[in-house]
């Protein structure tokens, strides 16, 4: 029981970080026609990058030079996503955008997983993005689409440079370096698109508020609900991004969707939830065996074999970590 009314206030904030995401987007979108896309993942990543590096204060010293490859790496990931993604957003309603752009780590968990249940779940999501047509895919922009499928496929980037930095630097120091690469890399793109905007103290209000509302307030959500939340529970409450976001587009910025559109999203969400169940249940059954097969082991062959046993890992294992 306790159990349960511990997870409760989880998912609760969960869902809040979601939320708190899409309503940023809509914001973002509301600034479009002042700064353009490239102006604000530009004020995005600025902002992010400074409350990342007031919070983290990272070392700068004493990394190896495989970690700032991996900084920079992941740093070109993040402008290039949140890049695509702004380009997307200004030709395609909020919903349409996100559901295509979680076709990203749907596709790498489904391929990572190599097993033929897997390409059920792949084979459902190809229905939802068809479905996405609403009954003609000329509603929606085709170059949007494009951009959004290259978010998608950041996105899929994304998921290993942020486990590659993950492992080079402790806590957040990894995230805030790599998110300064990005604004800076963003820099210049940023201030072609919005000029003499960016004086305008309204609009640097308003590009802190969607950095606040889209990075700084989910993450902080989701490492609290962490602590409390299985990792495939958060993962399945994450599958439903595509939802939030339909519904912040409609309520915030009128976007509509058609039955068809509004098929094909609950079909991407549906194969997102399947592919991380049965991902989970692989793992179980895994994790179940291993005590069965070291105890064999230790009974045939002795202190080596159980020690090639633990040392064994699963390269099935589905991406769980909560990602900023």
């Amino acid at each position: 029981m306790s159990t349960r009314a511990s997870a409760t206030p989880a998912v609760a904030l969960v869902i809040v970080g979601l939320a708190c995401q899409e309503v940023g987007a809509a914001i973002a979108v509301l600034l479009f026609p002042e700064v353009g896309p490239l102006g604000m993942v530009m004020l995005r990543l600025g902002f992010s990058a400074v409350l990342l590096l007031l919070i983290a204060r990272p070392r700068v010293r004493g990394h190896s030079r495989d970690g700032w490859l991996a900084v920079l790496g992941f740093g070109l990931v993040l402008a290039v996503m949140n890049g695509l993604f702004y380009l997307a957003l200004e030709r395609l309603p909020l919903g349409v955008t996100v559901t295509i752009e979680v076709l990203g780590p749907l596709v790498l968990s489904i391929v990572a997983s190599r097993r033929l249940s897997a390409w059920l779940w792949a084979a459902l999501a190809l229905a939802g993005v068809i479905a996405l047509g609403g009954g003609g895919w000329e509603r929606l922009d085709p170059v949007g689409v494009l951009f959004a499928l290259g978010a998608a496929a950041s996105w899929a980037f994304y998921i290993l440079a942020s486990a590659r930095v993950g492992r080079e630097f402790p806590r957040l120091d990894g995230l805030a370096l790599a998110m300064t690469v990005g604004a800076l890399i963003a820099l210049p793109f940023g201030i072609l698109s919005a000029g003499a905007a960016l004086l305008r103290p309204d609009l640097l209000a308003l590009g802190a508020a969607v950095a606040v509302l889209s990075s700084t307030i989910p993450y902080a959500l989701e490492l609290v609900a962490l602590r409390r939340l299985a990792a495939s529970a958060f993962a399945i409450l994450m599958s439903l991004a595509p939802a939030t976001a339909a519904l912040a587009g409609w309520l915030l910025l009128g976007q509509e969707l058609s039955l068809l559109e509004v098929l094909g999203i609950a079909l991407v969400i549906a194969a997102s939830i399947g592919a991380v169940r049965s991902a989970s249940r692989h793992a179980a059954s895994v994790h179940k065996r291993e005590p069965e097969a070291a105890a064999s082991a230790s009974e045939t062959s002795g202190p080596a074999a159980r020690g090639s046993a633990a040392a064994g890992t699963d390269p099935e294992e589905p991406f769980a970590e909560p990602l900023a």
